[in-house]
């Protein structure tokens, strides 16, 4: 039986498409007949208004498992095939409250550990910064999927991204693995663009797999306000065929044991 793939998507920039990202990847796992869980580690918890629950309204969110170690709590409800693990801004009170707890950076995977088994895939959406919530994400996984805006800013941040890794790989989870590089938001009218994705692909590949780009596209918007994946709100269009292609990757995925 093959082991749950928990997958943090993870880059401290933001607007890279994280939540476009874990959203329609989790769709696609889910109709390919997999059990997956998305969870929302970023205070804004967009991925949690994406998926059409309101964060003001939930009494019980993330937080209470991180911070009050409580069983994590699942939305009741699949949402496209997909169950949720939601969150709030309560959340952006955890930056201040776990400094100080005991054994803070394993409180999500102390969450995820007794309903990991439940799930094929298990993807976590990170909130855009380098402190503590991403941490407790990338040390609660088994592998980093980093979304890289085709832009040479984003492709600049790259280093200080895989500095990061690399320190919570040795201290923290000897087993984390980089799934890959997954370019996001090319438009290839742009030369500029069209280089960056050039050098992504040829400096990068050299550490994990580069994974087809997403183009740049106002359909990803209209889906997420229609609280939909893109593979529903719009079947043909052409990143649709791309996430399909990227989750078949992530199915190959094996987890160190």
């Amino acid at each position: 039986m093959t082991k749950t793939r928990i997958i943090t998507l993870f880059n401290q920039s933001g607007g890279v498409a994280k939540t476009t990202l874990t959203h329609n990847l989790g769709y696609h796992l889910a109709a390919n007949k997999h059990r997956v869980l998305v969870v929302d580690m970023d205070p804004q918890a967009s991925l949690t208004n994406f998926l059409g629950v309101d964060p003001e309204e939930l009494e019980k969110t993330v937080y209470n498992a991180v911070i009050d170690e409580e069983p994590l709590f699942i939305y009741p409800e699949k949402i496209h095939g997909m169950n949720l693990a939601p969150t709030n801004i309560n959340l952006s009170a955890a930056e201040l409250l776990l400094p100080a707890a005991t054994a803070r950076e394993y409180r999500l995977h102390e969450a995820l550990a007794s309903i990991r088994d439940n799930y094929d895939f298990i993807l976590i959406d990170c909130p855009p910064s380098l402190g503590i919530l991403s941490i407790l994400s990338l040390t609660a996984a088994t592998h980093i999927l980093v979304p890289i805006q085709c832009q040479f800013k984003s492709f600049l941040g790259t280093d200080l991204l895989l500095d990061t890794v690399g320190r919570v790989k040795k201290k923290l989870n000897k087993g984390l693995q980089i799934a890959g590089f997954i370019p996001t938001m090319l438009d290839s009218r742009t030369a500029q663009e069209t280089r960056t994705l050039q050098a992504v692909e040829e400096q990068l590949s050299q550490i994990a797999k580069i994974y087809p780009p997403i183009p740049k596209s106002i359909a990803f918007a209209d889906a997420s306000e229609r609280r939909m994946p893109l593979g529903i709100y719009d079947k043909k269009h052409p990143a649709v065929k791309i996430f399909h292609k990227i989750a078949k990757e992530l199915e190959k995925l094996e987890v160190k044991s």
